[in-house]
């Protein structure tokens, strides 16, 4: 079981790699999530806010398919609406903060070697471990 979850990441990680380079080299854009769909909500060219859609419909058809070809994943979510709203609202104030998202900066920005994604990578990986490892020890 273990095995196949190294092998299921590693793909993982491989796909996302291959599909945030195929973007760039292709249309010359960065795979970050946020500014995916922030410049589908801005855009007003037909052009750009067609392939911003592609990439968020196949984010979301994605894990569809594949709940439709093996099943549910057995995910158990520990907070209730309010938290997950929330922590949803921050996130997006974070990266609205930090411009950018933990894709832009992590997958793309440090593929491009941008001492700018380096710092915010550094930094939410940070506060994301430390979150964690506080919430866990006193909750």
């Amino acid at each position: 079981m273990a095995e196949a979850n190294i092998i299921g990441g590693l793909l993982g990680g491989a796909l996302i790699g291959s599909a945030a380079a195929l973007l760039l080299a292709v249309h010359g854009r960065i795979a970050g999530i946020s500014g995916i769909l922030g410049g589908l909500i801005t855009s007003r060219e037909r052009s750009e806010r067609s392939w911003r859609l592609a990439f968020l419909v196949g984010l979301i058809t994605g894990p569809a398919l594949y709940r439709l070809f093996y099943g549910a994943l057995p995910l158990q979510l520990e907070a209730d609406v309010p938290t997950l709203l929330a922590a949803g609202l921050l996130v997006g104030f974070g990266t609205r903060l930090g411009s950018g998202c933990t894709s832009g900066h992590g997958v793309c920005g440090l593929a491009r070697l941008s001492p700018r994604s380096l710092m915010a990578t550094i930094t939410f990986m940070s506060l994301g471990i430390a979150t964690v490892y506080f919430t866990k020890s006193l909750f």
